[in-house]
């Protein structure tokens, strides 16, 4: 639970996982553009993510397109949507 707790800390990670969290599949390069990060930082973030097992990613030439991890179990997915709907609760309190 850590991973996933240490992968959710970040708002440029958690902005990622809510792009990726519609089920497409995005290459890097949109991440990039919609969160406003660069190539390197995106792929660090992108990484982590990776690593606590939330996402998938396919190399294609010389981009990588993320994914939801279809394996994420229901628990995690879970403690994910609910952060990324208090995010957004959040986000829409302060507008």
């Amino acid at each position: 639970m850590q991973d996933l707790l240490t992968a959710l800390n970040d708002p440029t990670r958690r902005a990622a996982l809510a792009i990726v969290w519609d089920g497409g599949e995005h290459c890097v390069c949109e991440l990039m553009a919609r969160v406003d990060a660069s190539q390197s930082r995106m792929s660090r973030h992108m990484k982590v993510l990776r690593e606590a097992g939330l996402v998938t990613d396919r190399r294609d030439a010389q981009w990588v397109r993320f994914r939801l991890n279809p394996k994420l179990a229901a628990e995690r997915r879970a403690v994910v949507a609910a952060v990324l709907a208090a995010e957004r609760t959040s986000e829409r309190d302060v507008a």
